[in-house]
């Protein structure tokens, strides 16, 4: 990305414009690219964009800017670890993961719209043309290019007053010191995931529940995770597909759908997607245990039976069903086989903790309600508790 950042600087003039290559980068070049960078439209990020891509300035194919975006996912990765900046996450994704980068890299290409309005969602794509109107519309729709974009120059270069706020981007990872573990999710996809959070639930992840600590229950499963505010739940299957969903309230446990339009399902690898809701219904989590007519587990999107991610009160095993998508989340199938096992699970909360509420004390409808107080005493039947109990808190 070095490189990458020299190239484009001397190509660019200080009016913004393209011109030959010089041996040198100007302060007016440097100061112009950094404007564009970090401050300027996605016409003008485009430009320089262009310029770190392409030698000429015109034309790509596809598999250029494919290499661009996996040499800026990869550069990010190696800034926060050479900053420190990792906030307790691993770099690399456990042994025999496939490559966050590319995965992710991957992800953001497909948010590129071609020439005609195909998607870049396959190596057949690889060798089509992208012009300048491509490359304006995919940094305008795929914001994690500028943010990345961001990241590498102000940590890099360590500029001053940088408008990212790194703190949201990277969430600080809490768990118990005693307790250190290896987590399913590296930094890439924590970033990933975090950035489809509410504003407010993107500065810290704080671990509730893992099979690693915890073991393969799932009556400890609930009673970690009931009333610890919303929280992320992630599940690896024997076949290495890592997928989860978003619960935006507390799980409670009972026979009732539970949560709201804020949920979704995700998957990390072998890709990295989000769906949200569809509005189809209101399916959106399920937690039940010890119910005798209805299923036990926790569930979220689709229907009994039939839910988009699944996981067994028979601990190990669930299923993600979706022909051809979840009617609630409208997504495939996240696991590689409809019904699988799995050996590794973890549920991270979101955000603060949740304040317990204060027990509020109960008061009496005689205390409250002055006729029913009248219709005792008009009765000739006494107030027996009176004196007995602590006077009521008029507040």
């Amino acid at each position: 990305m070095v490189t990458r950042l020299f190239e484009g600087m001397r190509r660019v003039d200080g009016s913004g414009k393209a011109k030959g290559p010089s041996e040198r980068v100007s302060q007016e070049q440097f100061t112009a690219s950094m404007s564009h960078l970090l401050k300027g439209t996605a016409e003008e990020k485009s430009l320089v964009i262009l310029n770190m891509i392409s030698a000429s300035g015109g034309p790509m194919k596809a598999r250029d800017v494919h290499k661009f975006t996996e040499d800026l996912v990869g550069s990010v990765v190696h800034v926060l670890n050479y900053r420190r900046q990792l906030r307790g996450w691993s770099q690399k994704p456990p042994p025999g993961s496939p490559s966050r980068v590319q995965v992710l890299a991957a992800q953001l290409c497909s948010e590129m719209r071609l020439q005609g309005g195909g998607k870049l969602l396959g190596p057949q794509w690889l060798d089509c043309d992208c012009d300048r109107a491509v490359l304006e519309d995919w940094v305008f729709r795929a914001h994690h290019v500028a943010t990345f974009l961001s990241l590498v120059i102000h940590q890099g270069f360590l500029l001053l007053r940088s408008s990212l706020e790194l703190a949201t981007l990277v969430p600080e990872r809490q768990v118990d010191p005693q307790r250190e573990f290896a987590s399913i999710l590296d930094v890439l996809s924590v970033i990933y995931v975090n950035s489809h959070l509410p504003q407010e639930r993107r500065l810290r992840w704080r671990l509730l529940f893992a099979t690693e600590l915890h073991g393969n229950s799932f009556a400890q499963l609930c009673g970690r995770i009931a009333h610890g505010g919303p929280c992320l739940v992630l599940l690896e299957d024997c076949d290495g597909h890592v997928f989860g969903g978003f619960a935006s309230c507390s799980w409670e446990v009972k026979p009732q759908f539970q949560g709201d339009d804020r949920c979704f399902l995700f998957s990390i690898s072998p890709s990295m997607a989000v769906y949200t809701c569809t509005g189809y219904n209101d399916h959106y989590m399920y937690l039940s245990q010890g119910q005798q007519t209805i299923p036990n587990g926790l569930g979220m999107g689709g229907q009994h039976g039939y839910f988009g991610l699944w996981i067994d009160v028979d601990f190990g095993k669930g299923h993600s069903k979706a022909k051809p998508t979840c009617t609630t989340y409208g997504s495939p199938q996240l696991s590689a086989q409809e019904d699988f096992q799995f050996q590794k699970m973890e549920v991270w909360a979101v955000g603060d903790a949740p304040k317990a509420e204060p027990v509020r004390k109960t008061r009496s409808i005689l205390d409250i309600d002055p006729e029913a107080r009248a219709l005792l005493e008009a009765s000739g039947r006494g107030r027996h508790s009176e004196g007995l109990r602590e006077a009521p808190d008029e507040q």
